[in-house]
Order: C-alpha cells, then sequence, then structure tokens
C-alpha cells in the first residue's frame, strides 16, 4: 500500500504501488514530455526505471514520488528527491537531487512547483540535506525556471555531460542549480508569492 509522503493544498506525493508502473508510462511517455529526457522510452526501458524508482525509496527513505491530484487521485506525474547518480555528474555524485516529471495536461498551473516546494520541504526537515541540486538539459528553459522560482543558483562550475547520450545532443550538456539548506527558508517563502 502506498504511503503519503507530504500534501499541498492540491497534491498527494506517495509511494509507488504496483498499479502505478504503466499508468504513469501511459499518461507520460509522449514526445512533449519526454523531450528532455532522451526521448519516448520502451516499455522495457520504462520498466527497469520503474524498478529504481522503487528501490531509491527502499534504500535511501526517498525517491520521486506520485505526484497525485487529492481532488480525483489522477496521476499528474512525479516529483522528488534521489541521490545524483547520473553519469558523468561526478561532482555532485551522491548528493539528494530534487527532479519533476508531469504530464503536458498538468504544465502551467503550478502543480510542479507546488510540489517541488513540498519535496524540498522534506530534504531539508526530514533527510537534513546540507543542499539540494536540480539537474536539466542545457535547452530546458522551463525546468530552469522553476529551480530559479525556487531559489536555486545555477552552478556552471558543476554543469556536466550526461555519458548515456551523445555530448552533442539537445540533453546535453546538463545543468546544475542548487539550493543551500540556510538559503531555503527565505527562498520559499518567496516561491510562495510567485505565480506558477
Amino acid at each position: 500500500m502506498a504511503e503519503v509522503i507530504a500534501e499541498t493544498g492540491r497534491l498527494r506525493l506517495r509511494t509507488w504501488n504496483d498499479e502505478d508502473e504503466f499508468r504513469f508510462y501511459d499518461a507520460l511517455n509522449t514526445p512533449a514530455v519526454m523531450r528532455w529526457l532522451g526521448g519516448l522510452q520502451e516499455p522495457e526501458e520504462w520498466s527497469a526505471g520503474y524498478h529504481r524508482l522503487r528501490a531509491y525509496q527502499r534504500d535511501f527513505g526517498f525517491t520521486f514520488w506520485i505526484a497525485e491530484r487529492k481532488e480525483d487521485g489522477e496521476i499528474l506525474g512525479f516529483c522528488g528527491l534521489k541521490r545524483a547518480n547520473a553519469p558523468g555528474a561526478d561532482a555532485i555524485a551522491g548528493e539528494i537531487e530534487i527532479g519533476w516529471r508531469l504530464r503536458e495536461d498538468a504544465w502551467g498551473q503550478g502543480y510542479a512547483k507546488e510540489a517541488a516546494i513540498a519535496s524540498l520541504d522534506v530534504a531539508f526537515d526530514r533527510f537534513d540535506a546540507p543542499r539540494v541540486v536540480a539537474v536539466t538539459a542545457v535547452g530546458n528553459g522551463p525546468s530552469q525556471g522553476l529551480m530559479r522560482r525556487l531559489g536555486m543558483i545555477r552552478r556552471a562550475d558543476l554543469d556536466f555531460v550526461d555519458q548515456r547520450f551523445p555530448a552533442d545532443s539537445e540533453i546535453n550538456p546538463q545543468v546544475v542549480f542548487v539550493i543551500d539548506a540556510n538559503a531555503w527558508p527565505a527562498a520559499r517563502r518567496s516561491a510562495l508569492t510567485t505565480s506558477r
């Protein structure tokens, strides 16, 4: 049975259950959603990813949790925390990384920011993270915009080439943003007053 990790006004962040594997795949394996993540996934690729996400929860106590709309129980995507482990990301390996992925019809409604604020609260309050990192493709402006609205600071010295993809693909380089625990309270207040 799924465990609720955090709740916001509109969302529930919870652990994964067996029914989520293909419900999530069917809703989020679209060209637009997967553009900056390497493209559409075959079911076997997603299944391996799903099992990794469940293993993160088991091994570390956190993962990219299901983001579920409270009003109707719809899976909107995921948001949460994991240990940074992308091949090539040596400078941030093992640090707590925040990430999100929402289906297209949930974009532009503030859900990602709402879920990310809750996830950062968990990182700093429950897991005592000294800092949290976020990673995205250099061309993914919307994701970088959210990182900035969360008070995260671009750290070009930590950028890297994700070795799972060609160095000259639109996935690379990967850019890194960081927020320290002591900066989060003020950044949180600011994020709550900005739109989306």
